[in-house]
């Protein structure tokens, strides 16, 4: 199983998107924030599980779709970095 870490881009998504949906449901803000690192979980047992991002073609750089987002992440031999969760409606960000 690989090591997960969060970059500080990853944590301020997750926390950007549990503050707007907390706007109409807390309980519901808690919940999407718990099935996304569940969702990041399941990566760092089979890192290369995820889809390749198409926007960057490489395979170290995979990405899991849960529901509306995307959880981008970067695969370093036993290390599974996430980089950013954004919504799918949005265009990819610059880097990661």
């Amino acid at each position: 199983m690989a090591d997960i870490v969060w970059a500080p881009q990853a944590i301020a998504d997750v926390e950007s998107i549990k503050s707007f949906i907390s706007r109409d449901s807390v309980l519901y803000a808690e919940v999407t924030v718990t099935r996304l690192i569940s969702a990041v979980e399941r990566a760092g047992a089979f890192p290369e599980s995820g889809r390749v991002v198409p926007e960057i073609n490489d395979p170290n750089i995979r990405e899991i779709l849960w529901r509306n987002y995307r959880i981008v992440y970067r695969v370093r031999s036993t290390i599974v970095e996430v980089v950013t969760v954004f919504h799918g409606a949005m265009l990819f960000p610059e880097g990661p």
